[in-house]
């Protein structure tokens, strides 16, 4: 599907269109409502999404390469199988949201709250993940290679079967945080069990 403006889109949007499948890489929809929006296997590759609302959205399959979505409420938000690799999703809301099997390579999650969100099997080698609060997040068979989960919450979260290889955990806080079969060679601040 061609490109589209941001007038265009955000017409389609107040109509209750889907816009699955579309190609919207570059646009800016910051600070714009996207509730419960179909996004499922579009092109949001190097857009501008600070500050929007995502609560509830689909976003399936989707290109997020490069986005910046600082800020933005992604509660409950579908983003399993999506390519987020080098986007930025610093302080942002993932509550609840659901990234199985999605290609985080190198994302930035800083302060970012994933309170029960399910991260089984992605990937998120050199995720930077600072003082972000991952209670009770599950990370089952995620690659966490050369990550930085520094000054994070991990109370109650699950890391079985995941790779942590050469990743720092230091100050983070461990409270009933499951590491069964986790590999952890060269993890700095792994927690003594």
């Amino acid at each position: 599907m061609p490109s589209m403006s941001r007038e265009q889109v955000v017409a389609k949007i107040r109509n209750g269109e889907s816009l699955a499948g579309y190609d919207l890489s570059g646009i800016d929809l910051s600070y714009e409502n996207l509730k419960g929006i179909n996004l499922e296997g579009a092109n949001l590759s190097k857009a501008n999404l600070n500050n929007a609302n995502f609560e509830g959205a689909n976003l399936k399959g989707a290109n997020l390469t490069g986005s910046f979505f600082f800020g933005s409420n992604l509660l409950a938000a579908n983003l399993d199988n999506t390519n987020m690799q080098d986007a930025n999703l610093q302080d942002c809301n993932l509550e609840n949201a659901s990234l199985q099997n999605a290609n985080m390579y190198h994302i930035s999650l800083f302060g970012s709250n994933l309170e029960n969100a399910n991260l089984s099997g992605s990937n998120m080698e050199r995720a930077r993940m600072k003082r972000a609060n991952c209670r009770k997040t599950v990370l089952e068979q995620v690659n966490l290679k050369n990550a930085h989960l520094e000054r994070c919450d991990l109370t109650g979260a699950s890391f079985s079967k995941a790779d942590l290889s050469e990743a720092s955990l230091k100050n983070a806080i461990f409270d009933q945080t499951k590491f069964q079969q986790a590999v952890t060679k060269g993890t700095k601040g792994f927690p003594e069990l």
